[in-house]
């Protein structure tokens, strides 16, 4: 995909799906239900080496369930991240390379099984129709890497500047760009500076393919740092390979609103791809109920961040297919009424 097309790259594939785009769920509690253990600091990156097989059976889970989007295992994949492990430089990069390869296998043995009629009884159910599949290639946080919380609250200190950032993230997105994905998926950001970081990389390094970012959020109004959501969308939407803007790894209850806020600064789509409603503690690494929202259905707000704004729509951490299936429904329904 030419960066040339970039600016009506995701406007052309949503209108092949009908005007809107479902985007996967969450990737770790899936490797977990399949038997990974991810009590490291590579998290769901650690199944690149010790499972490849987990991670492309959950993409085809995700595909199966009506996934038009499905993300990369390279969240938590750093070239940093692997030197800590004892992985080479060139091993890492190879590794990141696998996790788009990964995902491009299990679109391969999706659109294959469909193009022999193997999901009739999937089709009659849904009323879905076989769309194209995109493939993005996940960048997470610096925060992400650090893995000491501060992804969720976006406070990196005062030694960390825009161009510590884009030091740190550089290679990681040149290899990233050239891996086959059709974008990149800069997600669950927590504040302006990464943002700017992301932005400045893009264009610094000419990245040939588009991108999206995510932002996360705790409080319905400002990014998980306390910027405001306004301000960080906008310092995006001025980038020419930005071909998308939302929300990942937040509260469903906050989504809303947020939606309006990202309206009001650009007119690109609009992707979400909320949490279960749980909150993470950083410090005990665990997930904890949270009041208010998570014992209602996730899937009875599709509507209205659609009606609020959004194109794009999936799950982020503790969704899962049967998540996904029902934001399938709803958005394949929302389509026919277009």
């Amino acid at each position: 995909m030419g960066l040339k097309n970039g600016s009506t790259f995701l406007g052309d594939f949503l209108r092949q799906c009908g005007g809107y785009a479902v985007i996967d769920g969450g990737l770790a509690t899936e490797l977990q239900r399949h038997g990974a253990d991810l009590n490291d600091p590579l998290w769901s990156a650690k199944c690149l080496v010790s499972s490849p097989h987990l991670i492309r059976r959950v993409h085809l889970d995700y595909l199966e369930a009506g996934a038009n989007i499905i993300i990369s295992s390279s969240y938590q994949a750093t070239l940093q991240g692997f030197e800590a492990k004892g992985i080479s430089r060139e091993e890492g990069e190879a590794l990141l390379k696998r996790s788009v390869e990964i995902a491009c296998e299990a679109r391969n043995i999706y659109n294959d099984r469909a193009s022999k009629g193997s999901w009739d009884d999937f089709d009659d159910e849904t009323g879905l129709k076989r769309n194209p599949v995109l493939v993005a290639a996940s960048v997470g946080s610096y925060g992400a890497y650090l893995a000491d919380g501060s992804e969720y609250n976006g406070i990196y200190g005062d030694a960390i500047t825009v161009k510590t950032l884009k030091d740190f993230h550089r290679r990681r997105v040149q290899v990233l760009a050239n891996s086959g994905a059709d974008l990149i998926a800069f997600e669950t950001t927590p504040n302006k500076i990464e943002a700017q970081a992301y932005a400045e990389l893009l264009e610094e390094e000419a990245v040939s393919i588009p991108a999206w970012f995510s932002f996360s959020s705790k409080d319905g109004t400002n990014v998980a740092s306390g910027d405001s959501i306004a301000e960080c969308a906008s310092i995006v939407d001025s980038c020419k390979q930005v071909v998308g803007i939302g929300i990942n790894c937040t509260s469903p209850r906050y989504i809303e609103g947020l939606i309006q806020s990202i309206r009001k600064v650009t007119s690109k789509p609009i992707l979400v791809y909320p949490n279960s409603g749980e909150t993470y503690d950083g410090e005990k690494k665990e997930w904890v109920a949270s009041r208010g929202v998570a014992e209602e259905d996730f899937v009875s707000y599709v509507d209205k961040w659609c009606e609020a704004g959004a194109s794009l729509v999936g799950g982020c951490c503790r969704t899962t297919p049967n998540t996904v299936r029902a934001i399938s429904k709803v958005l394949s329904l929302r389509s026919h009424r277009v």
